[in-house]
């Protein structure tokens, strides 16, 4: 595989990167015979929760392909390795890279690395379509649900010592704690409670 020491387990969560390749018609078969090889490549790297395509019309020449791993550690892994390096280089003359991008943060709290990467690169006449996030009202409703709790606890527990503060560094110090913990622990845990109702689609029973 590779001669580099694999990544020690990470917990700061899977990341999805989206990257759209610009193809000419011509090229479309080798095109996809060149990202399947990738993928296969990149199932014998720790942490890799799988990839897919989207392509925006039969038409198109841009694809968007999304590829997903645990953590920040795994996706460098992959992306500072030989085997990528020489994958990439094989494909210089059938593919153009137009945009990348890293899904974290707030957007990257409703991902789901089931169901947001496809398991395979898909070689047949439909792309694959990773699911959509959950809606904006949704999400609103379950960063409520972790942050009032969070900020009325940490309101209580300051209290005492910050009686006499001018409210601007009750606030200040109130952000600051509650901030990671939201980040890290709270929110994660709150979106892995309710996912059931965040992925449910207005068809489904209930």
């Amino acid at each position: 595989m590779t001669d580099t020491a694999a990544p020690a387990p990470n917990t700061s969560g899977p990341v999805t990167v989206a990257i759209t390749r610009r193809v000419s018609p011509e090229d479309e078969l080798l095109m996809r015979a060149w990202a399947d090889a990738g993928t296969q490549m990149a199932n014998h790297f720790p942490g890799f929760l799988g990839s897919g395509w989207v392509r925006p019309s039969t038409g198109s020449h841009d694809w968007h392909m999304l590829y997903r791993f645990d953590s920040r550690d795994s996706l460098r892994f992959w992306e500072e390795s030989s085997e990528r390096t020489r994958w990439l280089a094989a494909g210089t003359n059938l593919v153009q890279d137009t945009r990348i991008e890293h899904r974290t943060g707030i957007e990257g709290w409703f991902d789901d690395p089931e169901e947001r990467a496809v398991d395979d690169m898909r070689t047949d006449a439909e792309p694959a379509v990773a699911p959509p996030a959950p809606p904006r009202w949704k999400q609103m409703c379950i960063i409520w649900l972790a942050f009032f709790p969070t900020s009325l606890a940490l309101t209580y527990a300051s209290a005492g010592f910050t009686r006499d503060w001018l409210p601007v560094f009750r606030v200040l110090l109130t952000t600051l704690v509650a901030t990671p913990l939201m980040t890290y622990v709270i929110l994660p845990r709150v979106t892995k409670l309710f996912h059931p109702w965040l992925t449910r689609t207005r068809d489904a029973p209930g």
